[in-house]
């Protein structure tokens, strides 16, 4: 086995396609790489700038008074950007990078969430972005069809194979050295072309890649791995149920093309089709019918009152009506950005038969990119807003002058408060959650890749030489 795989990758280091495969995947790989330190720092530096005046803002509202912390909220919550943009981007540009704070007078603040142009999200690798995910998706699988769509083919041709298993071989040691001699061939162009990219983002002042990130570079390139070993395995079926080459390149040519390039974008088409647009208006009446009733029954004893002649029972109802009105508006909203990401989710999992479908949204999720990335986001200012609500609830419970009526100015706390205390919104990723959230897509991946090495060796045992 070890001597047909030598055979092997020393045929395919001599020939001109290792060596084109050699310099476009440099190429691309150094595109990429300079892409990222011109684009990234700009991208650090605006996030930065938007932290620090958020957090200005936070500290003079809670400099002012408890009710104005409480009445204005954390300011707008702005999502970091990931360091490993450049392995997948992710749809980054259509996605918001933030969710506001707003609020009315005399109101409670409640969470905005900024819409999601799913339209412009793509299910597929876009190709207008030289990101990892392009290159792996598009370039490497079609590098491992061009090595692999003659290696049992050609030798038939040649009648070398006939040759071959004329000594005492078995077909599957046949196989597996052609297999294991494909695979170090694809993957030697494809590690010097990371290592010269990851050289020149690690001599960028302005790019910091943490021990963690490097953990998930890892996995990231080990997944290519896997899904290079998808379209070998392809190869080696095709050319060993073709006798001639330049048919089984044709055949493999058209696969690639299906389940690559086209089947994404139009399985996408089909699934759009068949799931509801809904607008944000249309959303807000079919979920929100019951508000108005609601707001008729509690504002009609209050609503045209003067606040300051109120007792202490209409103002607990005042208090009582803000933060329900701020709860069900944050909820409505979150949840319409939650239907829009599902339309999204669900054109994917349509669309995973194709390959480059599940390789996208595994870099994604182990990159910290795309919808997955968002929703994680989405699910750390939830989490934070619940923490600063009990913050301001404990604060009120503390000043003993306070009437402890939530959401109105005569009931609540007007003490100013230390900044130090109040708490500050860390955006945060869990790669157990990543692993968890990418299991079913790696799993399916996997799966693709035992299936077509099976087939490959059915096919090669039934080979009449």
């Amino acid at each position: 086995m070890w001597h047909i795989t030598k055979r092997e990758l020393y045929d395919n280091l001599n020939s001109l396609r290792f060596a084109l495969t050699t310099v476009l995947l440099l190429a691309l790989m150094v595109t990429n790489a300079v892409r990222y330190i011109r684009e990234h720092p700009k991208r650090v530096q605006k996030y930065r700038d938007a932290v620090a005046e958020s957090m200005n803002r936070l500290t003079a509202h809670a400099d002012a008074s408890l009710y104005t912390l409480a009445q204005q909220g954390p300011g707008t919550l702005y999502k970091q950007p990931s360091p490993l943009h450049f392995c997948a981007e992710g749809g980054e540009t259509f996605l918001p990078d933030r969710v506001d704070s707003s609020y009315y007078t005399e109101r409670f603040w409640r969470l905005r969430y900024p819409d999601v142009n799913i339209n412009m999200m793509n299910v597929g690798p876009d190709v207008s972005q030289v990101d990892w995910t392009f290159i792996i998706g598009y370039i490497l699988s079609l590098v491992a069809l061009i090595f692999t769509f003659d290696a049992i083919s050609g030798e038939r041709e040649h009648g070398t194979l006939r040759l071959m298993l004329a000594n005492s071989i078995p077909r599957r040691t046949v196989l597996i050295g052609k297999f294991l001699g494909a695979l170090i061939s694809t993957t030697i162009p494809f590690m010097l072309a990371v290592l010269v990219n990851l050289l020149i983002l690690s001599t960028a002042s302005a790019v910091h890649l943490n021990i963690q990130a490097w953990g998930r570079l890892g996995i990231i390139f080990c997944i290519a791995l896997l899904y290079t070993c998808l379209f070998l395995a392809l190869g080696l079926l095709v050319s060993a149920r073709v006798q001639q080459s330049a048919v089984s390149l044709l055949i493999l040519l058209l696969t690639w093309v299906t389940f690559v390039v086209f089947m994404p974008s139009t399985l996408a088409s089909l699934a759009s089709g068949f799931s509801s647009s809904m607008s944000r208006d249309e959303y807000d009446e079919r979920y929100g019918q019951s508000d108005a009733e609601l707001r008729r029954t509690w504002q009609r004893s209050w609503y045209w009152a003067d606040k300051s002649e109120l007792d202490e029972r209409t103002l607990t109802k005042i208090g009582e009506w803000h933060t329900k009105t701020a709860v069900r508006e944050e909820r409505l909203n979150a949840g319409y950005v939650t239907f829009k990401i599902n339309q999204v989710q669900r054109a994917r999992a349509i669309t995973s038969i194709s390959p480059a479908v599940l390789l996208q949204h595994l870099l994604e999720s182990f990159a910290g990119t795309g919808l997955d990335r968002h929703q994680q986001f989405i699910e750390n200012v939830q989490r934070y807003a619940r923490e600063y609500r009990e913050f301001v609830v404990d604060m009120d419970r503390s000043d003993p002058e306070s009437l402890h009526i939530m959401g109105v100015r005569e009931g609540m706390s007007q003490k100013p408060i230390n900044p130090e205390a109040v708490p500050k919104f860390e955006d945060t990723r869990n790669l157990s959650k990543d692993f968890n959230t990418a299991a079913t897509e790696l799993l399916l991946l996997t799966l693709f890749v035992v299936v077509l090495l099976a087939g490959a060796y059915l096919a090669f045992v039934r080979v009449e030489i």
